[in-house]
């Protein structure tokens, strides 16, 4: 699994917008390649911020 798949399974799981601090803890990565990963789905329209900062997989 890529950790881009570890990234949007954690945000599925949490059923909720979570922070990077907290996929970071759920996925065992860490936070720069979380920060680096998530760049990369943001810009690939994978996820979305419903809030400042709260990231979740875009519907």
């Amino acid at each position: 699994m890529t950790n881009a798949e570890l990234i949007i399974n954690a945000m599925k799981e949490a059923g909720k917008a979570i922070a990077a601090g907290e996929i970071a803890t759920r996925t065992g990565l860490d936070r720069k390649i979380v920060d680096k990963e998530m760049k990369k789905l943001k810009e690939s329209g994978q996820i979305e911020s419903p809030v400042r900062c709260y990231w979740q997989p875009k519907s």
